[in-house]
């Protein structure tokens, strides 16, 4: 009805007791429990969904083209598809988003930017007549 994508496997989780210091990249789905100091990033060049659970916290950059945050990030988050904060989700930096749900609770310290895709603009040829 909403035509939302079916592709919701999550191939890597980053548990709860595991910290990591630096960037991580990814591919797919990804589902963090515990605490990163870095970027998380999605290869940009193909579908990717994010979990961030409500024990995660991030510190750095977020970037997928789904997210679905439940646990807290310090920095700016950029979705280009679905971004879904549930209601314990905590962020504190810009968010750009292309849809947007957002849950009872949720809090945002930041710019909610919706970024607008640009259709192309069909150009009529006028007749030389």
């Amino acid at each position: 009805m909403f035509n939302r994508k079916a592709k919701n496997t999550i191939d890597s989780l980053i548990g709860s007791t595991t910290r990591i210091a630096g960037d991580l990249h990814f591919k797919g789905g990804l589902r963090i429990d515990g605490h990163i100091s870095g970027n998380v990033i999605a290869e940009s060049d193909a579908a990717s969904m994010l979990i961030i659970s409500e024990q995660a916290v991030i510190e750095g950059e977020v970037r997928a083209s789904h997210v679905v945050v439940n646990g807290v990030i310090n920095g700016p988050v950029f979705s280009s598809d679905l971004l879904e904060l549930q209601p314990k989700a905590r962020i504190s930096g810009d968010v750009h988003y292309k849809t947007l749900e957002m849950m009872s609770g949720a809090l945002v310290s930041g710019k909610l930017t919706h970024d607008v895709v640009q259709e192309p603009v069909l150009k009529l040829a006028a007749s030389a007549a």
